[in-house]
């Protein structure tokens, strides 16, 4: 199979020489010249585009696109300066219009003109690198009319006076402003910003610093912040009118600068109205207003939070330290929970719940609170309280909302180890009295404690409560052994407590009732009998007694009492008087305790079942003391309470104190020790920080007391000494 020849083409040229005419690009350039002028007065109607079209082309083919350029640059100059003329003789608001209508005319035939030339702009232009046409045509009004030396300074005054204008009330035409603004920024951004918006920044420099040392002089702090509110909301809302969107944030900091920056110390100390008297007042709106301007400005927020730091360290610790707030407990903490919630309120209303202020407010109510030593105390005081009765009828989410209160106050104390030390006072006796008003409360604060500091913290608390419930199921066995033996002999309602878990103080046994010992003696051979290796000591200052009792004309009660008092109100059914002394040596009941008790049973108005000789308010060894048959009371079963302080006496705070330090000094020397075990070897003031960071959440640790635990803990050879550095310590495994 043969393959087909190859034939090879070739192109020739033309055998004859094409003429063109030699005037053709004039004559063409004649034609499209006309053209634009044409179109420049408003005649384009009866012109051929297409036409036109293939003249431009023909031009730029036959290489006289530079004649067609250069003559397109003259034509639109000539124009131009025509227009401006134009605009210039515009007077007043007219030369406003007049150049918006220019500037659209001008837009409208750079439309067309490009649209004839687009083959040159296709072509020519980008392989010569010149302009294209409508960046020409924008370039060419620039120069000839917007930086033309009369009309330039002329706009920039216009433009900045109408802004002035607006300030002041007037209404302007911002549809007119906007057009000519977005003219400048089609421009470049370059012509708005060196030929309006740097003027622009200078003069509202000016007008609101005026204005601003004006307000700051008759205005009071909530009226200013009200003023330099609007300005700045005013100022957006002109950007957002007929501004560059850029300009926003640059006017938004001349006004900042201006009307806050500039005056802020000012604004917070103001005399009456400043910040302190809006905190003070809950002035919750001026108070949010104040924050969303100062947060606009460096250091703004830092500036309110250190005043509110000051004014609320300063009014806690006048609280803390008055010595009439400190006479009631319970009132003392109720203040100090409606000036957090107060505080709260104001960081959440107007803050916006900012955390750096709501840390401020943490460190500053941590500092009020631990200067005064008796805070743990009182905090425990007000949980008695609370649950003691003014809880009853109470939600269980209101139960919640106070327990939470207590916890975020507990939370602040640097020494929690006393307030545990209280509270298990004060739990002991609610329970052992069935004064608590829900164990569901009891136990829900428990859990938050065990939540918050661990189950070392609350491990004797739920001992007690395990007590309460073993001891119920240990009477019930006890009387369901003496079935046979109950006849007349009073009934025993035992608690059977835990040595550690309950802070039972050494109590002197007391004489009781030969009655009341036998039960008890019966009690003490049916529990020994059943628990073995135990040993049973009767608390006799912690329990209570039902009485019954016949006064004069057969008048019965019933009478609730301590078990003190019970032993001496036995002894008036042999006796009618009784000397302080005989009772002191029938009962052998402490001094102290007796003289309370004797006070409570004789010298209380409606409570007074003995009577006193002589009479006075005070228990003396030299009294005299008688069964009163007048005694009457509309109730059958009358309380009779023991007078007794509600907070500790000196010594007895003292007692606490000491109970406390001691306490204390394990965990130190436990902290110590698991530091160095994992440490090996440390320095005094590096043991020192690592301890104190590790006890915090029990106690601040005493740096003193830290240096005799670690004494103490080389003398028993836990530690020692570096030979050469004797600040350095060394752990002994």
């Amino acid at each position: 199979m043969s393959t087909p020849k190859r034939r090879n083409f070739q192109i020739e040229a033309f055998k004859h020489r094409v003429v063109v005419d030699p005037n053709y690009a004039e004559k063409t350039w004649k034609i499209l010249e006309h053209a634009i002028d044409e179109i420049y007065n408003h005649n384009a109607s009866g012109l051929s585009f297409e036409e036109l079209y293939r003249n431009a082309y023909n031009m730029v083919l036959h290489k006289f696109g530079e004649k067609l350029y250069s003559g397109l640059v003259t034509t639109m100059t000539s124009h131009l300066k025509d227009l401006s003329k134009s605009i210039e003789a515009a007077q007043g608001v007219l030369f406003l219009e007049e150049l918006n209508r220019k500037w659209a005319d001008h837009n409208k035939a750079l439309q067309m003109i490009r649209d004839i030339l687009m083959y040159m702009d296709r072509t020519f232009i980008p392989s010569t690198h010149k302009t294209p046409v409508h960046e020409l045509g924008l370039n060419l009004w620039r120069d000839s009319i917007i930086h033309f030396g009369k009309i330039q300074i002329r706009l920039r005054i216009i433009l900045l006076e109408l802004v002035q204008s607006e300030r002041t009330g007037e209404v302007i035409n911002r549809g007119l402003m906007r057009n000519i603004i977005k003219m400048l920024m089609d421009l470049g951004s370059s012509v708005y910003q060196e030929d309006f918006e740097k003027y622009f920044l200078e003069v509202s420099a000016h007008f609101y610093s005026a204005e601003s040392q004006q307000f700051i002089e008759c205005c009071d702090c909530g009226d200013y912040l009200k003023k330099a509110e609007r300005r700045l909301n005013e100022e957006m809302e002109r950007v957002s009118h007929y501004l560059d969107v850029r300009s926003e944030a640059k006017i938004t900091n001349v006004v900042e600068k201006e009307m806050i920056a500039n005056h802020m110390q000012r604004l917070v100390h103001m005399e009456n109205s400043g910040l302190v008297n809006m905190l003070v007042d809950d002035k919750y709106e001026d108070l949010g207003r104040m924050y969303s301007l100062f947060r606009r400005v460096p250091d703004g927020l830092s500036t309110i939070k250190e005043v509110m730091i000051s004014h609320i360290r300063e009014t806690g610790k006048q609280l803390v330290t008055d010595p009439e707030r400190l006479r009631d407990p319970v009132d003392f903490v109720q203040r100090l929970l409606d000036e957090k919630d107060k505080h709260d309120k104001i960081i959440s209303l107007a803050f916006n719940n900012d955390k750096t202020f709501q840390n401020a407010l943490n460190s500053s109510f941590e500092y009020f609170i631990n200067l005064n030593p008796r805070s743990p105390e009182f905090i425990s005081l007000f949980v008695d309280d609370k649950l003691r009765k003014d809880l009853k009828g109470v939600s269980e989410e209101d139960v919640e909302i106070i327990l939470d209160k207590v916890m975020m106050l507990f939370r602040y104390l640097q020494e929690k180890d006393i307030f545990e030390k209280y509270y298990k006072q004060h739990l002991a006796k609610r329970l052992l009295s069935g004064k608590t008003v829900s164990d569901d409360a009891e136990r829900s604060l428990i859990v938050k404690l065990k939540t918050e500091c661990g189950y070392q913290f609350t491990s004797k608390l739920e001992g007690m409560f395990t007590d309460m419930k073993t001891s119920q199921d240990t009477m019930q066995g006890f009387y369901a052994s003496q079935v046979a033996e109950t006849g007349d002999s009073p009934t025993l309602a035992v608690q059977v407590l835990t040595t550690g878990s309950w802070p039972t103080q050494p109590s002197a046994p007391c004489n009781l009732p030969a009655e009341i010992l036998g039960v008890c003696e019966k009690f003490r051979t049916y529990y020994l009998g059943t628990h073995t290796g135990r040993r049973l000591s009767w608390q006799t200052n912690m329990g209570t007694a039902d009485l019954k009792a016949t006064f004069g004309k057969g008048q019965k009660h019933e009478l609730n009492v301590s078990t003190y008092q019970m032993c001496v109100l036995m002894l008036f059914n042999n006796a009618d008087r009784l000397s302080y002394k005989e009772i002191e040596q029938a009962t052998e009941i402490p001094p102290s305790d007796l003289k309370r008790c004797l006070q409570s049973l004789a010298c209380v108005k409606g409570k007074n079942v003995l009577r006193k000789e002589p009479m006075s308010k005070d228990i003396g060894e030299g009294d005299a003391f008688f069964f009163n048959d007048k005694f009457a009371s509309k109730f059958y079963k009358v309380k009779i309470g023991t007078v007794v302080a509600q907070k500790e006496s000196e010594p007895e705070k003292q007692e606490t104190r000491q109970r406390v330090e001691e306490d204390r000094k394990p965990q130190i020397e436990a902290a110590i020790v698991r530091i160095m075990k994992s440490r090996r070897t440390l320095d005094h003031n590096n043991l020192v920080s690592e301890v104190t960071k590790l006890l915090q959440s029990r106690f601040l640790a005493n740096p003193v007391i830290i240096k005799k635990r670690i004494e103490s803990l080389i003398e028993r050879e836990f530690l020692e000494r570096d030979s050469v550095d004797r600040k350095m310590y060394r752990y002994l495994a």
